[in-house]
């Protein structure tokens, strides 16, 4: 029987200025804990426009670079509508990355997925080459073959979204008590507290990269506002196409402060009395310190989560970012600025969703997972 010490862990995943970042972000949260209990990590990226190979060796984690390929998705392909952010057809990449695999010269105990584009015809024929597999997954829209899985989100119907895809022998690991966040989201619960005192502060981020450039909009809609008292912080991602744009916007107001690719998240998020974003995995983020949110869907796939999550009152869901201009966010801005108490119940709210994150995160999603392949 192997210790932590003895684990080798690789994680395949991706991020571009299409796919965003949030599953390499996540997939490094998961890393760290990985890492903290003394495995091995380490990661296998293709290097899309955008990728975040550098950050994530930055962080300490080697990383197998795929090349590049501007590929595209094969109508016939089952997985077609996520197909192409491969950027080859899956036998390709299986055949890179197993060839990567082969050459590591020790045995992979566990092999992590967070990938909307690889499913069961990838994993069934990458298991030569690992002892077992797990997914990271918020889709269940196709088969996997893996011993582990993991969505972190919130759904009616979570405890049975994945009957009939994966394994019965699988360990499903459910909902937002296991979200993958990053320590000082651990130290900032702490300091966080429910937003009673009316809204001074917005914090405005819309994820790594941003294609749509709802940040703009956000900004826009702050200026419409003309309130002299109030302060956004804006944050954007070094991948995001229009952060000079949005730098200079803010650079014309007196109180707009501009952050990119930031490691202070949890401290501006303590700081801040609402948000305005994307649903994603920040929802978590902000529901555990308890920072109410705006929300603007900005892809189809976030849709299902963020309208439950609204459902139990935890964020304000404002609409897809198609149907979402500058004056509705200023008009939702408007409402918690004149009902103060509305911004106290979804800021009670999204603590309660999260559970006592802080107590179980640890145990249940690095120990379960480290003990499972001991």
């Amino acid at each position: 029987m192997k210790g932590f010490d003895d684990v080798q862990v690789v994680i395949r995943a991706d991020a571009s200025t299409e796919i965003g970042t949030g599953h390499v972000m996540r997939c490094l949260t998961l890393a760290d804990k990985f890492k903290r209990n003394g495995a091995m990590v380490q990661f296998v990226c293709r290097e899309h426009p955008g990728h975040f190979c550098d950050l994530i060796q930055q962080m300490g984690y080697p990383v197998f670079r795929l090349p590049y390929c501007e590929q595209k998705a094969n109508e016939a392909d089952v997985n077609y509508a996520y197909a192409h952010w491969l950027g080859e057809p899956w036998e390709e990449d299986l055949a890179q990355t197993s060839s990567m695999l082969s050459n590591l010269g020790t045995a992979i105990d566990l092999l992590v997925v967070d990938h909307y584009a690889i499913d069961i015809r990838w994993e069934q024929n990458i298991r030569s080459f690992v002892n077992k597999i797990m997914i990271v997954d918020d889709l269940a829209n196709r088969h996997h073959d893996c011993d582990i899985l993991l969505d972190q989100n919130l759904y009616d119907n979570m405890e049975h979204r994945y009957d009939g895809i994966i394994p019965e022998h699988c360990m499903k690991l459910l909902g937002p008590s296991y979200a993958l966040l990053r320590d000082e989201f651990q130290v900032a619960r702490k300091f966080a507290q429910i937003r009673e005192k009316g809204v001074r502060r917005i914090l405005a981020f819309f994820g790594g990269s941003d294609p749509t450039n709802e940040t703009q909009k956000a900004l826009e809609a702050f200026m419409l506002l003309e309130e002299t008292e109030l302060t956004i912080d804006v944050v954007v991602g070094s991948s995001n196409p229009n952060k000079a744009k949005i730098a200079e916007l803010c650079s014309k107001l007196v109180n707009a402060e501009y952050y990119c690719q930031t490691n202070q998240m949890a401290e501006l998020m303590v700081r801040a009395d609402l948000a305005i974003g994307a649903g994603g995995s920040t929802t978590w983020e902000r529901c555990f310190l308890g920072l109410p949110a705006i929300t603007i869907t900005t892809a189809d796939n976030q849709m299902e989560v963020t309208e439950v999550v609204a459902s139990r009152g935890a964020i304000h869901y404002l609409g897809h970012y198609s149907e979402v201009s500058p004056p509705a966010i200023a008009i939702a801005i408007k409402k918690y600025l004149e009902n103060p108490g509305l911004l106290a119940d979804i800021s009670r709210t999204g603590m309660e969703i999260m559970g006592q994150l802080d107590a179980v995160d640890a145990v249940s999603v690095v120990g379960t997972l480290l003990n499972s392949v001991k």
